[in-house]
C-alpha cells in the first residue's frame, strides 16, 4: 500500500471522465426559495461525507443476522462476533498496521483521540500546534501541553517541533516523563497536507511519540502506519463514507495495555471477583477490548470495514487524480472571483486534500452560504469550523461572541469574522463543483435574490423553505 501524501499522478484514464463513486442522496431534491426544486449538492465532506451506496447495502445485507458481539452462544452471536473481529483486520489491513498493533473502536476521532489521553503514562508531555481540530487540541487535560505556533511552510512545521522538542530534552532532567506529538494529516479548514512522515522522524529523534488524526486524511489519501512510522492513527468512520457512529484508535499496544481501562463494564473485564473486605478484584483483558467495555456498535464496525474495502478496491490512485480535477476546477474559479480570498498556511502550490475555505468580501460567510443553500441547493459549512485558532490566525481576526460552532454572530452584508467551507470527494460529481463556482460568481457579482435575516446568530430565508414530505 502507497503512503505517499504527494498529490497523486493521473492514471491513464482522464480524471474527468472517471466516474465518481456511488453515494446516498445523490438524487435527493431540494427546493429552492426562488421556486422550483433542483438535486442537492453536497459540498460538505469534511463535516460528514454521504454513506456508499456500497456500504449501505453491505449494512442492509448483514441486518437481518444482527445479533450480540462476543460470548453469544447462538448462531447469529457467533457470526456476529467474527464479523466483528473480521472487521478489525480489515481496519488494521487498511492502515497497513504493524505487527502487535491494535485496532481499537471507538466512537469518532474525538473520542479517539480522547481515548488516548485517558491512558498517557504520568508526567507525559503533549506537544501540539494551535491549527489542528478541537479534537486533537483539546482533550489533553491531565498531561502537561506545549501549544506550538502556525507554521507558514511545512518545513517551518517540521523545525518548529524539533526545536520545542529539543528545548524539552535540554532543559528537564534525565528521567523525565514520556512525550507525545499530535498532529493532523490535512487540514479540515484548508485541506492542505502536513509533513507527517518528517514529524514522525523528528519526534522519534528525540525520544517522542506521534498520534495522526487522519479524520481528514484517510477518506482521500492511503494511510500506512507502517510507512508513515507513527504511533497512532485515528479517524472516523463518518468522514470515511460509513456514517455510523464509529472510530478507530489504531496503534502500539503498551501504553493501551497498561493503563486503566477507558470504560469499566463489562467486555472489558476478564474475571470479576468479590473480596473478604466487600470489594471487588477485576482482572482486565489485554486486547482491544480492555477499552471497548459495553455492547459493540457492530453495525458501525462492519461499515467502516465496508468503507475501507470499497476505497480499497476502487483505487486510492484514481481516487486522488479525480479529486485533483475537481480542486483544480474549484480553485481556478475561485480565483476568477478578486472579491473572494481563499484561506492557506503553506501557500497556493501546497498539495492538498478536496477542502477549502475562503471569505467574501462585503459578506457575511452565513449570509452566503444561506444563499448558496437556499438559491442554488448547495451545501457548505460556515464558521470556526472546530478549529477557532486555526481560523482566526489565517483570518486575523479576535474572538467575538459565539453561535453554532463558534460562529461569531452577525447580520447579513457585516464584514465576515468566520469563513466559508467548501468540501467534496469520492462521491462528487462534477456538476456539483462547477454550480458551485457558478453560483459564487452570480452571487458576487449580482447579489443574493432572496431577503435574509438573522436568526439566533444565523442567516435564514426571510420566507421558509416548502418542507420534504419524505422526512
Amino acid at each position: 500500500m502507497s503512503a505517499s501524501l504527494n498529490t497523486a499522478t493521473a492514471t491513464a484514464q482522464d480524471p474527468a471522465c472517471a466516474e465518481p463513486l456511488a453515494v446516498l442522496g445523490r438524487d435527493v431534491t431540494v427546493p429552492l426559495v426562488t421556486g422550483g426544486e433542483v438535486t442537492y449538492a453536497a459540498l460538505d465532506y469534511a463535516a460528514s461525507a454521504p454513506a456508499l451506496q456500497r456500504v449501505w447495502d453491505d449494512v442492509a445485507a448483514y441486518a437481518p443476522y444482527y445479533g450480540s458481539v462476543h460470548r453469544g452462544a447462538g448462531y447469529l452471536s457467533q457470526l456476529s462476533t467474527d464479523l466483528f473481529e473480521q472487521s478489525r483486520a480489515t481496519v488494521a489491513e487498511f492502515l497497513d498496521c504493524r505487527p502487535g498493533d491494535q485496532v481499537v473502536f471507538t466512537r469518532s476521532t474525538t473520542d479517539s483521540l480522547n481515548l488516548l489521553a485517558a491512558v498517557l503514562p504520568a508526567d507525559c508531555e503533549v506537544f501540539v500546534f494551535e491549527t489542528e481540530h478541537h479534537a486533537s487540541l483539546l482533550p489533553w487535560t491531565n498531561a502537561q501541553v506545549s501549544y506550538l505556533n502556525a507554521p507558514r511552510t511545512p518545513g517551518e512545521a517540521v523545525a518548529t517541533l524539533e526545536r520545542a522538542l529539543a528545548d524539552r530534552t535540554a532543559s528537564i532532567e534525565e528521567g523525565h516523563g514520556p512525550a507525545l506529538v499530535c498532529v493532523t494529516g490535512a487540514s479540515n479548514v484548508t485541506g492542505e497536507l502536513w509533513p507527517v512522515k518528517e514529524l514522525a522522524a523528528a519526534a522519534h529523534a528525540h525520544g517522542a511519540r506521534i498520534v495522526l488524526d487522519a479524520a481528514q486524511l484517510a477518506p482521500h489519501h492511503p494511510v500506512s502506519v507502517r510507512d508513515l512510522d507513527v504511533d497512532w492513527v485515528a479517524f472516523s468512520g463518518h468522514k470515511l463514507y460509513a456514517p455510523f457512529g464509529s472510530g478507530v484508535l489504531a496503534g502500539r499496544a503498551d501504553w493501551l495495555q497498561e493503563a486503566e481501562p477507558y470504560l469499566a463494564g463489562g467486555g472489558a473485564s476478564r474475571k470479576v471477583s468479590r473480596r473478604e473486605d466487600g470489594g471487588v478484584d477485576v482482572e482486565w483483558h489485554t486486547t482491544a477490548a480492555r477499552h471497548e467495555a459495553g455492547s459493540p456498535n457492530v453495525i458501525g464496525v462492519y461499515s467502516i470495514a465496508s468503507a475501507c474495502r470499497a476505497l480499497t478496491e476502487a483505487g486510492f490512485d484514481s481516487l486522488v487524480a479525480r479529486e485533483q480535477h475537481l480542486v483544480a476546477k474549484v480553485r481556478e474559479g475561485l480565483a476568477e472571483v478578486p472579491a473572494v480570498r481563499v484561506l492557506s498556511l503553506f501557500g497556493d502550490d501546497a498539495p492538498r486534500v478536496g477542502v477549502i475555505s475562503f471569505v467574501v468580501d462585503g459578506w457575511n460567510s452565513s449570509h452566503f452560504a444561506a444563499a448558496l443553500s437556499a438559491e442554488y441547493g448547495i451545501g457548505v459549512r460556515d464558521g470556526l469550523f472546530c478549529a477557532h485558532p486555526l481560523v482566526r490566525t489565517l483570518l486575523g481576526s479576535e474572538p467575538q461572541a459565539q453561535g453554532e460552532c463558534g460562529a461569531p454572530e452577525a447580520a447579513p452584508g457585516e464584514r465576515s469574522l468566520n469563513a466559508i467551507r467548501v468540501s467534496f470527494g469520492a462521491g462528487t460529481p462534477d456538476e456539483h463543483v462547477e454550480r458551485f463556482v457558478r453560483a459564487v460568481k452570480e452571487l458576487v457579482a449580482d447579489g443574493a435574490k432572496w431577503q435574509y435575516r438573522t436568526e439566533e446568530g444565523r442567516c435564514v430565508p426571510t420566507a421558509p423553505l416548502r418542507g420534504c414530505s419524505a422526512v
